[in-house]
């Protein structure tokens, strides 16, 4: 409600009611509007207890933070991703191709290791 109806009401109740009751019936009206909202407000208290909504409510807003939480673990994830390959070629340097015994199943000829061996004996 606006100024102008807030003023067209006071102006119609000061006709109607007249100006020796019209701040009794004011503040008997106040008084009613008062009761009803408090009414309503414990209403609605009584009513949201029952059903767990502060529960509920508190529940919801957790799962909201836990998915922004893990929304800006994979952000971050994926930011790091190429400084972490770049990082650890520079520590350990470029991967190094494996000898083509290392890819055989069967082991490998030792014939140097077998020849110093019987040299030895």
């Amino acid at each position: 409600m606006g100024f102008f109806e807030l003023l067209l009401i006071a102006i119609v109740s000061l006709v109607v009611i007249g100006p020796e009751r019209l701040p009794e019936t004011v503040r008997a009206v106040s008084l009613w509007v008062g009761r009803l909202k408090r009414s309503l407000r414990e209403t609605r208290s009584e009513i949201e207890k029952q059903i767990g909504a502060d529960d509920i409510r508190r529940q919801l807003h957790n799962e909201e933070i836990m998915r922004n939480l893990e929304a800006t673990k994979r952000d971050i994830e994926q930011a790091m991703e190429p400084e972490r390959a770049e990082r650890m070629q520079k520590d350990y340097g470029a991967p190094t191709e494996a000898p083509d015994h290392a890819h055989s199943e069967t082991p490998p000829d030792n014939t140097e290791a077998s020849a110093s061996s019987s040299e030895k004996s």
